[in-house]
């Protein structure tokens, strides 16, 4: 019997888990389930007679290297700064790893050693990171098998509510790290490329420039810029795109409206304000406008927004209960992002019964034969249910598939690396369709990078 050790059994790990149960005779598997949360791990493990939860405090050296030591393989379904705790043990007794985290300089600095001793440690095999990697290199080496040259790559992904779900103005919903939303794009500055000229988009002013993206039978989105597009140029082979840009998908009209929580200072995890703990929701608000004898603070926020009454901005910032002078942001030494949070998981959280979705785009823009054509190429998945999320589904399954095929010697090349080679992209694709994972295309005539109509560079 094979086993397995998953470490951390968060709320990524469900379909994860699943799939590997329902795999476990076929394939031989034992799965171990270690969480420092004991009953956490055994709520996962769903009393299956090929699954065992044990307590595991990634910190604790001695339990982590003997069930690292019992394993046939590692999966770290820990937040990405303690994975390499894990990695160095696998190393150390030569197992193989799987993680769905970016690779970190610290796990980079393994790769001599996982080669030398021939294992395997795949990261970056989630949904994003992950299914966006490998349906993108799927594409290009299309392009390039057929002797065609790649002159644009663009790429979003987005967490978002079902359209069945979507109640707010906001078209939006928590569906996974409220955080991860909240301080998104702080930092640094966006780095891309748009024909054959670096751009670069601070982040006061990253959610005013985002491009229109339309999905076949869910309609128009929105898409701002990632921090990290330069990087992929040699990661994916495209030295010469004139364009490669990366990106998040919101509904149309998101991004104008965070923007306001940016202008006035709200997103900021820089500071602790005073008294957070007893300040109400709309202190917090005042806190951030000019002082006034006389106006209120909806009509300060107004004024500083430069919006109207009637502006659909306003009823925006209204359906959060911004101004409710009785709900306290209840945290002690709070950041304003992180009072930001408490006050929109009030409003974003979902309900029971709603649903999530995954948006995925890519635009190819290539020449073949003397003939520039243009590749649009989307996947949408819906969620079933609250623990069957679209997320938890595109996170876990190529995880949980990428393990299998690694312990059946089918993913062979070792080293640390992330899912872009063949071996590792055909075959986690074609299970994922049977999973309803993928990916429609449509084919026009190349236009560039021309998201407004507009000319010029």
């Amino acid at each position: 019997m094979r086993e397995i050790l998953i470490v951390g059994a968060g709320k990524s790990t469900s379909v994860l888990i699943q799939y590997l149960l329902d795999q476990s005779e076929k394939e031989d598997l034992h799965l171990k389930i270690g969480d420092i949360d004991l009953e956490n791990a055994k709520k996962a493990g769903r009393n299956h007679p090929r699954c065992e939860a044990i307590q595991l405090d990634v910190f604790e050296k001695e339990s982590r290297e003997k069930a690292i030591q019992d394993a046939d393989i590692v999966i770290s379904m820990l937040p990405a700064r303690f994975h390499i705790e894990v990695a160095k043990d696998c190393v150390k007794f030569k197992k193989n790893m799987v993680t769905a985290s970016y690779i970190s300089k610290e796990m980079k600095a393994l790769d001599e050693e996982v080669k030398e001793n021939g294992l395997i440690f795949m990261n970056e095999i989630g949904v994003d990171p992950g299914i966006d990697h490998m349906s993108a290199m799927q594409v290009i080496d299309r392009i390039r098998d057929k002797g065609g040259k790649v002159l644009l790559f663009e790429s979003f992904t987005g967490g978002l509510v079902a359209p069945e779900s979507d109640t707010n103005l906001w078209n939006y919903k928590f569906t996974w790290n409220p955080r991860n939303v909240v301080v998104a794009g702080q930092g640094g500055v966006a780095e891309f490329l748009q024909e054959g000229k670096f751009k670069y988009i601070p982040y006061h002013r990253l959610f005013r420039r985002t491009e229109f993206l339309e999905v076949p039978e869910y309609g128009k989105f929105e898409g701002y810029a990632n921090r990290n597009s330069l990087d992929y140029q040699s990661i994916y082979g495209l030295d010469h795109a004139l364009t490669l840009y990366r990106g998040t998908i919101r509904r149309v009209g998101f991004s104008r409206a965070w923007n306001m929580f940016v202008q006035l200072g709200m997103t900021d995890d820089s500071f602790q304000m005073q008294d957070s703990e007893n300040m109400s929701y709309r202190d917090f608000v005042n806190s951030f406008l000019p002082y006034s004898p006389t106006d209120s603070v909806e009509l300060k926020m107004r004024h500083n927004l430069k919006i109207d009454q009637d502006d659909i901005m306003w009823e925006k910032l209204i359906e959060l209960d911004l101004f409710n002078p009785d709900k306290k942001i209840g945290l002690k030494n709070a950041t304003p992002a992180q009072a930001l949070q408490k006050i929109l998981m009030d409003k974003w959280s979902l309900s029971p019964e709603d649903k999530d979705m995954i948006v995925m785009y890519h635009k190819f823009g290539y020449e073949l034969n003397g003939e520039k054509k243009q590749i649009d190429s989307t996947m949408v998945h819906i969620g079933k249910n609250q623990t069957e999320t679209a997320m938890a589904k595109t996170v876990g399954l190529p995880v949980a598939i990428a393990v299998i095929k690694i312990l059946n010697g089918e993913i062979k090349t070792p080293g640390v690396q992330l899912p872009i080679k063949r071996e590792v992209y055909g075959p986690i694709l074609k299970e994922l369709e049977k999973h309803e994972i993928a990916f429609k295309e449509q084919e026009t005539e190349y236009l560039g990078y021309n998201p407004f109509g507009e000319v010029g560079n």
